[in-house]
């Protein structure tokens, strides 16, 4: 147990601080300057500020909100897949859904290149099938094991990166580099739409992680201690996994691949306030939103007139990260 346990209300308060002061920073972040009240005047929308308004409520504001909840649901849905699977490296892109996700992306981007919105659909139906994929190999043992599905996702994950390379290899060099710059993730395409996406599922698994908070500190004793208090571990996993599955892939349909915020946020909520569920996953929700707001903003920042992909930057942070702990352990 970490010695700030017992202060996470506060802790969380903070966050929750920390987040809106980020918000308010990203809004005012960008090509186009303008002061704090200009800001004010263009949310409260009453036409005294035009410009700013445009830029505020149909490009900047959805950004933002799409990468709170990108950052919530993934942490979630790491801290939730760690947890179940008492595994520190249990990560919703170890079931296979990058690939997939990419399958459908690099079908779709070839067969309708014209379709926006297909290859999105095509990556999200990609993402689903690599679930099944991996819950028909796990469902066939007798007892379904989390160490059998991980590693039933890491196979059908090599198996549909393959297929995509070589479809990618035939293709037409416009379609498959658009589908590369994709697939190292962006939130360029953010939109109310994409944000009505994403925003049900995160929700809903916060909540059903909540909810089974009990179910989840049970199966970090052990799986017997769990049945001895009437819960049945397999069919927890199983529910957890879906729903995990269901927020990673709509994330993915939308933003492509984002790597490591599943593995890097849930591990610093853990360092600060242990492993028990509550603080755990509010915590995650948090300091993801915060993290993926400020990698957002790096991203759209860093280098003038171009906008580098999320997932270099969540890569290289969360190479840095790991290093450092190893470091500290050894």
């Amino acid at each position: 147990m970490s010695r700030w346990t017992r202060y996470y209300p506060l802790a969380l308060t903070a966050l929750a601080l920390v987040l809106l002061v980020s918000v308010v920073i990203s809004l005012l972040l960008g090509s186009v300057s303008f002061p704090l009240s200009t800001l004010a005047a263009a949310l409260q929308f009453n036409g005294t500020e035009p410009l700013a308004e445009t830029i505020i409520w149909q490009l900047r504001l959805p950004r933002v909100l799409t990468a709170l909840l990108v950052g919530a649901g993934l942490a979630v849905s790491g801290a939730v897949l760690q947890n179940a699977s008492r595994n520190p490296l249990a990560d919703p892109y170890l079931f296979g859904l990058m690939a997939g996700a990419a399958l459908g992306a690099t079908i779709v981007s070839i067969v309708l290149p014209e379709q926006q919105l297909s290859m999105a659909l095509g990556a999200f139906v990609g993402a689903m099938l690599a679930i099944v994929l991996v819950l028909a190999v796990a469902m066939r043992q007798q007892r379904q094991r989390i160490e059998i599905t991980l590693l039933a996702g890491v196979a059908v994950s090599f198996m549909l990166s393959a297929i995509s390379s070589f479809i990618l290899y035939f293709a037409e060099p416009f379609a498959a580099n658009r589908v590369i710059f994709w697939l190292m993730g962006s939130l360029s395409r953010s939109s109310w739409q994409s944000l009505m996406l994403i925003g049900p599922p995160v929700v809903l698994l916060l909540l059903l992680a909540l909810a089974l908070r009990r179910q989840l500190d049970a199966l970090l004793l052990s799986d017997s201690s769990a049945r001895s208090l009437g819960i049945r571990p397999e069919r927890l996993r199983l529910v957890l996994l879906i729903a995990t599955a269901l927020v990673s892939a709509v994330i993915v349909s939308q933003c492509g691949g984002i790597a490591f915020v599943g593995l890097l946020v849930p591990h610093m909520v853990r360092y600060l306030f242990g492993v028990t569920a509550v603080p755990l996953l509010l915590g995650s929700a948090l300091l993801g939103a915060v993290f993926m707001l400020w990698v957002d903003n790096l991203s759209r920042t860093l280098l003038a007139q171009q906008e580098i992909p999320l997932g270099v930057i969540t890569s290289v942070l969360g190479s840095l990260f790991f290093l450092l702990l190893l470091r500290r352990r050894v």
